[in-house]
């Protein structure tokens, strides 16, 4: 799965506006400051607020 870098560059965390980190796994971006993950389905990055991951429930599943 690869999501285009530049695309990457400019998206930002719909909650605090902070920058967004990928996942090792590629199958979500990390919002550090609010301690989410927004996932990634089918290449296309979920950015709504209502599917967010916690980020250490994210981190549990391992």
């Amino acid at each position: 799965m690869a999501l285009n870098k530049e695309l990457l560059e400019i998206l930002a965390c719909p909650k605090c506006k902070g920058d967004l980190e990928l996942t090792e796994k590629e199958d979500g971006l990390i919002c550090y400051n609010c301690k989410l993950v927004y996932p990634i389905k089918e290449e296309i990055p979920i950015m709504l607020i209502e599917e967010v991951i916690k980020l250490e429930d994210y981190e549990k599943q391992g």
